[in-house]
């Protein structure tokens, strides 16, 4: 062949090759993003890296598979709730007991009721119960929908059940494509379990996620993931069914978030996304693109690189910090929760919950 004809072929492959991106791209990208603005990186924090959630100790190593959350009942007993299906519990002793099956992959907040039950967020199913009983359904329709997505869950002293559910359009397999497009497709209800009855409480969330009431319970604290924020609703006083901002700007993405003994918070902290990655929030191009091929997707998903957990202020204030900078020992934590002088975390990427003194 013509070295010259060879040349001028080259531009009209590529021009095709451009054109059948494009095309692929734009028919079967599964978003209709709006742009992202990313908070300012950890490096702004008030406190250095500290790498103390290297020294965790790993409790039931081995044993579990992408514990995300942590809770304790009265009785001090510590449950989690495994990829395998498990709702396992930790006895005082350090046994690790396979106590209820669920038959679900995708089970995530879980909250000790004041029965002594455990409420335990199913993105498929909605809300389950669990006892010695076995395994029953709270609620999994609202509004005539099934509830897709359910992520965490706390009581109230009136045994009101406030769960958020993540997205209503993106489930738990596709939860990077809520960050892509980047629209509040998020809800926080409430389940009065007497009645049977589930009411919206907040709308239009953007991926709300840790779920939490203040000491005195006078108003819920929700996480807003990509927005990286957590909001305040007011339940009792002057301000009743009124929204404000608890904190904003945060390092990453509030995950799970637990009250603490001294009316504080402790709240899991996520970078969304992969260092490098970050332009792809400022271009609708780059996120259909993104979104369209599933490899660039898991490229682009930061949460797996490190770990962070910040404890803040009833005024917003953060307080304390605790991370693992490159993710060495844990990553990917979702949950921190305190009790007996410890923290307790929760995390989608290892195979234990992590146990560090204060």
């Amino acid at each position: 062949m013509n070295p010259k004809h060879l040349l001028s072929t080259v531009p009209t492959f590529l021009l095709g090759c451009l054109l059948a991106l494009s095309s692929h791209v734009y028919f079967f990208s599964p978003i209709c993003p709006d742009l992202l603005h990313l908070p300012s990186s950890p490096s702004s924090l008030p406190f250095p890296s500290n790498n103390n959630l290297k020294k965790v100790s790993k409790l039931g190593e081995g044993l579990l598979e992408g514990p995300e959350d942590v809770c304790v009942d009265r009785g001090g007993m510590l449950y989690t709730a495994s990829r395998d299906g498990w709702i396992k519990r930790l006895h005082k002793n350090g046994t690790l007991e396979n106590w209820k099956m669920a038959n679900s992959s995708s089970l995530l907040g879980l909250t000790a009721t004041a029965a002594g039950d455990i409420v335990v967020c199913d993105t498929e199913e909605g809300l389950l119960k669990a006892n010695e009983d076995g395994i029953t359904t709270v609620v999994s329709y609202f509004n005539g929908s099934r509830i897709r997505f359910a992520d965490d869950v706390v009581e109230a002293g009136d045994g009101s059940l406030y769960f958020s559910v993540a997205s209503t359009k993106f489930g738990l397999r596709d939860w990077f494509l809520d960050v892509l497009e980047a629209k509040p497709h998020g809800q926080l209800l409430s389940h009065n379990p007497n009645t049977n009855h589930t009411s919206l409480v907040l709308d239009n969330l953007c991926f709300p996620n840790g779920v939490a009431l203040s000491k005195d319970q006078d108003y819920l604290v929700v996480c807003e993931s990509w927005k990286f924020r957590c909001l305040k609703y007011w339940l009792e006083g002057q301000h009743r069914g009124k929204t404000e901002i608890l904190v904003e700007n945060l390092p990453g993405a509030p995950d799970n978030i637990k009250l603490a003994p001294d009316g504080s918070f402790w709240i899991a902290v996520l970078q969304l996304t992969s260092n490098g990655f970050q332009f792809i929030h400022k271009s609708k191009a780059a996120k259909h693109l993104v979104a369209t091929f599933p490899t660039l997707a898991k490229m682009a998903q930061g949460a797996n690189k490190n770990a962070m957990v910040l404890n803040v202020a009833v005024d917003g204030s953060i307080k304390r910090m605790y991370d693992d900078s490159n993710g060495e020992v844990m990553r990917f934590v979702t949950s921190v929760m305190e009790f007996d002088d410890h923290l307790y975390m929760g995390s989608l990427a290892n195979n234990f919950i992590g146990k560090l003194p204060l």
